[in-house]
């Protein structure tokens, strides 16, 4: 089987099911954005391999990175699609699975006293990126829902997904020992600007 079908070469894919649209249509756009996030997650995972060997963060992010493919076979399925019953759908139990991660990170880190600058460890800066790349997707499928009628769970999951993975990052570096970096407003010059 060849992995190339030339049949996207017009600027269209195919949704499960079968319809055929643009590539920038919203619905492409917020799999996309999804699809984007779980490959981020991977680099979370080598990055904590690498660094801590972290089992039970490695096995959450194996959660989340499987919740991700059913989300994104979710987004590319239109609601009344005959492919819909083939379909896992995120609903209140996701939610519910997410929400006690997150209790269970906010528990595990400090306090928060300040905003807080993305970084510390590999492994918690890619949480960040991961994080803000969840915020997109959560805007892509908001913007989906404003023209087809979408799993309103999906944009929710993604919402809370953020918060989960700012929680894992701040754990990530509080388990390694590293303050953190509190955000800065007001004077922005470089340390060794001479012209300050």
């Amino acid at each position: 089987m060849k992995l190339y079908t030339k049949t996207g070469d017009g600027g269209t894919t195919g949704l499960y099911g079968a319809d055929r649209v643009s590539k920038a249509h919203p619905r492409v756009e917020a799999y996309g954005a999804v699809d984007e996030l779980n490959s981020v997650l991977g680099v979370v995972r080598a990055h904590n391999r690498a660094e801590a060997q972290d089992a039970g963060l490695d096995g959450d992010l194996n959660y989340l990175q499987n919740a991700l493919y059913d989300l994104g076979a979710d987004l590319s399925t239109r609601t009344g699609s005959p492919y819909e019953k083939n379909v896992s759908r995120l609903d209140d139990r996701d939610l519910s699975d997410i929400e006690g991660m997150i209790d269970r990170y906010m528990e595990a880190a400090p306090p928060i006293r300040w905003f807080i600058q993305p970084g510390g460890t590999l492994t918690a800066a890619q949480l960040q990126v991961a994080r803000a790349v969840a915020r997109r997707a959560e805007r892509d499928v908001i913007r989906l829902m404003e023209v087809e009628e979408t799993n309103h769970a999906a944009q929710v999951y993604l919402n809370r997904l953020s918060d989960l993975l700012f929680a894992m990052a701040r754990v990530v570096n509080h388990r390694a020992g590293l303050d953190e970096e509190a955000a800065q407003k007001g004077d922005r010059r470089p340390a060794g600007d001479q012209n300050a």
